[in-house]
This record gives structure tokens, C-alpha cells and sequence, in this order.
């Protein structure tokens, strides 16, 4: 099914049913495939920034959590398996496997998982901020205590587009949410990121997966490349947490200055050329193995 009156610009919108579950994503572009996985509380519009430039040199599929804008939660309390799971049938279902991940937050973690049950799925991952080292309970408990005031966001639904439009408005919606000058965020960035929640089901499962999930003993069975991308001044998941993943991953981190939680919104630009030069090099990898 799809609709393409909605999401990001130059992307179609299309479903999946899986195990029950209805699960959406937006598609765009030709070539190797790249996922982007949005983190705990987020949806597909958080790539608006960069979903259509990779698409352009990529097939790209954005999917949207189980719980998360227009996909529906599953059926029983979840695990991060069950995440990683989901997004492994809507990329089987796009023929878009093996992928390169990218994923933020939450869906670092996820990303990872994918990578750890379907080593044959994942061509390299990119954690963005990725949840799970060791500040899971602070970051989860923070999103859990805040977002589930709002669940599922009709609140501040009606207002996203003249909170985005104010530089007090973005002050206020972002400043618990982990950037780190949210006033600089664009007006279309912060619409992105408030769009999600009008829609969320079920973010709390979501919560409750990352709380009980430990990536530690799954770290040394990722056999694919990584690289660690990480805002300087990330106050939810620390740069700390970025060294941590980077050490035991064996994997390159850039660190993006004077950005915090919300970087691939914050600097998107310094996000694209990261992501950029590690699908350069995993393709240059696989031109001279080939």
C-alpha cells in the first residue's frame, strides 16, 4: 500500500504487514541499500535532512519503529529483538538486503541486533548517538517520564508548526530533548521532530525494550565495519558512551562539536559527510575483494 501524500519529499510511502503488525516506511532512490532507523520517540521524518541527499546515490529505506508514527506496536512486550526482527521484513520485502545501517539512537541499538541475528544483512552500521553502553536507563527513563506525558502526542500535536516556527518554542521542546542549542535547529528540522508523536501508539514498549537490553556481550560478535558518530556535548548518551562503543567495535569515532543528542538534525551537514566517507570506504573495500 502506498501514499504519497505524506513524509519526506521524493519518498514513497509504503506498507508491510508482518506477524500481524502493520508496518510503514518511506523508499526512495536506486543503488546499494541504506537503512535509517530513527531512535525511541522519533519516526521517519527525523531524516528529512538527509534521506534525500544519501537517496540520491542510494536506494534508501526509512522505516518507522513498531509503535512509532504509522507503524503499529506488536502484539506482546517486546525486546529489541523483535525491533531488529521488524526491520529486517521490511527491507526483505524491498529485496534490499544486504544494507548499510544507520541508526540513532534507539536505533543504534536496533541497527546492531540486526547486524548480530543477520550477520548476512548488514554490509556496515553507523551509531549515531547509540543507546545501550552504558547511560540506557538515564536516557530511556528521561524519553519514558517526558514523552509519555504527551503518548500519543495530541497534545502538542496542533502546535508543532508555531513552536517550530519560534525560537523560544524550539527552546522549550527541545532543550529537555538533548540538543544542544536547539534554538539553531530550522523551523523544517523541528516540525521533523515534532511530527512523530502526533502519531506514536506505543513508544513505552519501546522504553521498556531499551531498559532491558544489554548490547555488551553482542559487541564482539558484529562482524561487519562500524563507525561511531557522536555529538560533542550529547548530554542523554555521552561522547563517553561513543568511546565505549568505538573500543570495544574496534570502530573509527567521529566526534561532531558543539552538538549534542539530536545531531543528525543539530548538523546534518557534518552527519552526511561522515555517513559519506564510511559508504566510500566500504565500497572501495568491496571493489578491490570483488
Amino acid at each position: 500500500m502506498t501514499d504519497a501524500k505524506r513524509g519526506i519529499p521524493g519518498f514513497e510511502t509504503r506498507e508491510i504487514l508482518w506477524r500481524a503488525t502493520p508496518l510503514r516506511y518511506e523508499v526512495a532512490g536506486e543503488g546499494p541499500s541504506l537503512v535509517l532507523v530513527h531512535g525511541l520517540g522519533g519516526a521517519a521524518a527525523n531524516w528529512l535532512l538527509l534521506a534525500p541527499e544519501l537517496a540520491g546515490e542510494r536506494r534508501v529505506v526509512v522505516p518507522e519503529l513498531p509503535g512509532h508514527g504509522g507503524s503499529a506496536p506488536l502484539p506482546a512486550a517486546p525486546h529489541v529483538d523483535a525491533f531488529a526482527d521488524a526491520l529486517l521484513a521490511v527491507l526483505e520485502a524491498e529485496d534490499a538486503l544486504p544494507a548499510v545501517w544507520v541508526g540513532h539512537s534507539l536505533g543504534g541499538l536496533v541497527a546492531l541486533r540486526a547486524a548480530v541475528r543477520r550477520p548476512d544483512a548488514a554490509r556496515g552500521v553507523v551509531l549515531a548517538a547509540a543507546a545501550g553502553v552504558s547511560s540506557t536507563t538515564r536516557a530511556a527513563g528521561a524519553v519514558l517520564a517526558v514523552l509519555g506525558l504527551l503518548e500519543p502526542g495530541r497534545l502538542i500535536a496542533p502546535f508543532r508548526r508555531s513552536w517550530a516556527r519560534s525560537r523560544l518554542g524550539r527552546t522549550l521542546a527541545f532543550g529537555w530533548w538533548g540538543a544542544a542549542d536547539p534554538a539553531a535547529l530550522s523551523p523544517e528540522m523541528a516540525e521533523a521532530f515534532l511530527a512523530g508523536p502526533a502519531e506514536h501508539s506505543d513508544i513505552a514498549s519501546a522504553g521498556r525494550a531499551l531498559l532491558v537490553s544489554d548490547p555488551h556481550a553482542d559487541l564482539d560478535r558484529v562482524a561487519c565495519p562500524c563507525l561511531c558518530l557522536w555529538g560533542t556535548d550529547d548530554n542523554w548518551v555521552p561522547l563517553a558512551d561513543g568511546m565505549e562503543y568505538a573500543r570495544r567495535l574496534g570502530a573509527p569515532l567521529r566526534a561532531v562539536a558543539g552538538c549534542g543528542h539530536l545531531l543528525i538534525g543539530e548538523r546534518p551537514d557534518a552527519c552526511l559527510a561522515a555517513i559519506r566517507s564510511f559508504l566510500a570506504d566500504l565500497d572501495g573495500t568491496a571493489e578491490r575483494a570483488g
